[in-house]
């Protein structure tokens, strides 16, 4: 039987969200069994179908986390824990595993596993949970709750004349260069077709991803050669908000690297970057050798950075609920609104959250949200250029309403009629999507002095909640408006007595964008902990209120 083990799955992933996944991605399976820990064993009719999932799927960050696909292994040969003598005191055993795969499946199989009358622990030691990764600070995964560990991509740029090259005849160089370097290679061919450059983005630990780099410029060089285009260059892509601390103070961070690695090292401008690409070129030149050792230490000083941002982002995951700290950073301020040259940025992998968070990631939410009649021009675009664009940084459906079927947007007094803008996606791809139409109305001028754009959103919430949204005496709204900045607006009369567990209630906020986020994030958690089982609200991150504890 070709049977893989599919580990780092969100745990409340169930078998269809596993069929859906690989059917995404073409893949052919047959028996699907989704354990609790989140990892699952997948059946395919030939082993040819499994190659094509590990070489498609191993690596590939779904909700927040990279998948672990391998050959699944028989349960005694699993893992070789061992043999624990049963006496009074608390023993500590170490074991290695040969894979992160099947470390993690020990963790999942083991913990909490009954042996004489004992429950065992189990649980990765500090070398193990951070992959063996060079240039990782301590306590950087605090802020994730303990979750599993995620590597940091690099992400390169090349020519697009040399991706026929690197991926080579029916992908057999970027096989070689994946099998040696055990790092995944994703090519992102499609993209911006008949741009000039292509981006790659490579998984792995920092070892394996300078490996990966090196042998991409080594078959590039080569290609280089075959074509008499001379010397070659490596160009990284890194998120605007680190590029401060590769220069370091007066360049001495870019100065030093350059002198220890014997490379000539320039970064993109600044003005170069827009509200849907906030990363800036790096280019290398040098040597090969010279060049991976430069791509290590820079990437290292990304990694670092990346993790100490992470850090400082964190105590404020609490005003937005629901949302990784990471996505507040995802978007920019100030910027024109160009095409995107390549991909949409990747600040880095959203690591995994605990609780009532872990499977926000997944869920998709609707929201709507208004804006005057004479902007959805601007939010067009030219040929609807503006966006499209929005919806492929956001990775949401971003659909207009005709104005004919939106009318009732007209206020009293002749104010601007309004159009109702609908919005479907993950919290990430909301807050995104959002943040881009707030900066466009900005960038047109539809504020009032110098204050920001104020908007008017609209979520909608099971009726039943209602009475948990408004407190008692109307305590928590009050508190809602005054801890996010925004006005809250909920129906004055009651759900009507006997009405449907489905009835839904219409919720308006109105502000700026951080607090109309903040007031949705929070309205959503509260009705999100209100719903779900008392075991998943424990498990919420931020926790409950003092009062329900």
């Amino acid at each position: 039987m070709n049977k893989l083990y599919i580990g780092n799955l969100p745990i409340e992933a169930d078998e269809a969200a596993v069929r859906q996944l690989f059917a995404e991605h073409n893949l052919t399976v047959a028996d699907i069994s989704v354990k609790r820990g989140g990892y699952a064993f997948v059946d395919f009719p030939d082993q040819s179908a499994a190659d094509r999932a590990i070489d498609k799927l191993h690596g590939y960050s779904y909700c927040g986390l990279p998948l672990i696909i391998e050959p699944s292994v028989a349960n005694k040969k699993a893992v070789n824990p061992p043999t624990l003598q049963s006496t009074s005191s608390t023993q500590i055993k170490e074991t290695s595993n040969d894979s992160s795969g099947g470390a993690w499946r020990a963790i999942n199989g083991l913990n909490g596993y009954e042996l004489e009358g004992s429950r065992i622990k189990v649980e990765a030691t500090e070398a193990s949970a951070r992959g063996g990764r060079r240039g990782r600070p301590g306590g950087g995964r605090g802020a994730a709750g303990g979750a599993r560990p995620t590597d940091f991509p690099l992400r390169l740029l090349v020519q697009s004349d040399m991706v026929g090259a690197i991926i080579g005849r029916q992908g057999s160089t970027i096989r070689l260069i994946t099998q040696q370097s055990r790092a995944r290679v994703d090519v992102h061919r499609k993209d911006n077709v008949g741009s000039l450059e292509k981006a790659i983005t490579i998984y792995g630990n920092p070892e394996n991803c300078t490996n990966a780099c090196k042998r991409i410029l080594e078959v590039m060089q080569q290609e280089a050669n075959n074509t008499n285009k001379g010397e070659i260059c490596l160009k990284i892509l890194a998120h605007n908000n680190l590029i401060g601390r590769i220069i370091g103070k007066g360049g001495n961070t870019i100065k030093r690297i350059m002198q220890e690695t014997d490379t000539k090292i320039t970064v993109s401008s600044i003005n170069d970057i827009n509200s849907f690409n906030l990363e800036r070129i790096i280019t290398v030149k040098g040597t090969i050798e010279n060049m991976a050792k430069a791509e290590s230490q820079i990437s290292a000083k990304l990694r670092q950075s990346y993790e100490n941002d992470l850090q400082v982002l964190a105590p404020q995951s609490i005003m937005f609920p629901g949302l990784h700290p990471m996505a507040m950073m995802s978007t920019g301020r100030g910027f024109c609104s160009a095409p995107p040259p390549y991909p949409p940025p990747i600040y880095a992998p959203m690591p995994g959250r605990g609780g009532a968070q872990q499977g926000a990631g997944d869920s998709q939410e609707t929201t709507y949200l208004y804006i005057p009649n004479n902007a959805v021009g601007a939010i067009i675009g030219t040929k609807g250029s503006h966006i499209r664009n929005i919806i492929r940084f956001s990775n949401a459906s971003v659909k207009i309403a005709p104005l004919e079927q939106d009318k009732q947007g007209e206020a009293a007094g002749g104010a601007q009629q309004e159009r109702k803008v609908t919005i479907v996606g993950s919290p990430e791809a909301q807050w995104k999507a959002q943040y881009l139409i707030f900066e466009k109305m900005r960038e047109e001028g539809f504020m009032s002095g110098s204050d920001d754009v104020r908007l008017t959103i609209e979520i909608v919430v099971a009726s039943s909640q209602v009475g948990r949204i408004i407190g008692k005496g109307g305590q928590n709204v009050r508190e809602l408006q005054r801890v996010t900045g925004s006005l809250i607006k909920l129906p004055e009369q009651p759900p009507p007595t006997g009405a449907q567990p489905d009835h839904e209630t219409t919720v308006h906020i109105v502000g700026p964008f951080y607090s109309v986020q903040s007031a949705q994030r929070r309205i959503r958690d509260m009705v999100a902990q209100a719903m779900a089982p008392s075991r998943h609200r424990r498990a919420a991150q931020p926790p409950p209120p003092p009062q329900q504890q």
